[in-house]
């Protein structure tokens, strides 16, 4: 976990984190909301990795992607009052970290600015070989929208439909997103190997 979220999360007793860790996640988003610390100390244990993992494989950037997923957690604090406890956090917050890089890619496409961030800044998601440097690097070239739904979809799993909620499109328009993004995946990691 990066020193910046370290910072946020306090040293709690070993017992302490013993019996966050059992508790549901409806409890601990029942506690948070009544505005226990601790409660929100755990969900963010729980939730900063993929979190950060999102926001990374959509922006390219280490730096912007802590930033990107701290105030989505921010914000997640802000608004948690008018969650639904019927519905799971980590989906209600990924979608909250997905439009925060959208939007932040956006914003440094529009700036122009160029140059990406070096591969190796990247091992934190290759370490554990899940994410290669082909596969990173072939995200990179895809288009923010569509790096966003192969995230969401191949990350996180969501299915077409639950993408479509969280981004607020046509369904039919997260299934183009995908085919597409897919398509020019396989063209870059075909360029990559060239058996």
């Amino acid at each position: 976990m990066p020193e910046v979220a370290d910072a946020l999360v306090s040293e709690q007793p070993r017992a302490v984190r013993s019996r966050l860790r059992r508790r549901s996640e409806r409890s601990l988003i029942r506690s948070a909301q009544a505005g226990s610390a601790e409660a929100f100390e755990e969900l963010f244990r729980r939730h900063w990795r993929p979190a950060y993992r999102v926001a990374f494989l959509i922006v390219q950037d280490h730096a912007a992607s802590e930033d990107i997923a701290q105030e989505a957690f921010v914000a997640a604090i802000r608004t948690l009052d008018r969650f639904d406890l019927r519905r799971p956090f980590g989906p209600w917050l990924a979608r909250i970290v997905t439009n925060r890089a959208i939007d932040w890619a956006r914003a440094r496409a529009a700036r122009r600015e160029v140059g990406r961030e070096p591969p190796e800044q990247a091992s934190a998601l290759t370490e554990s070989g899940v994410y290669s440097d082909e596969v990173i690097r072939a995200l990179a070239q895809l288009s923010v929208e569509h790096r966003a739904v192969v995230v969401l979809r191949y990350v996180l799993e969501y299915t077409p439909g639950e993408i479509a909620r969280a981004l607020q499109l046509p369904r039919g328009t997260v299934n183009s997103r995908l085919r597409r993004a897919l398509d020019a995946l396989d063209r870059c990691l075909r360029e990559e190997d060239p058996r």
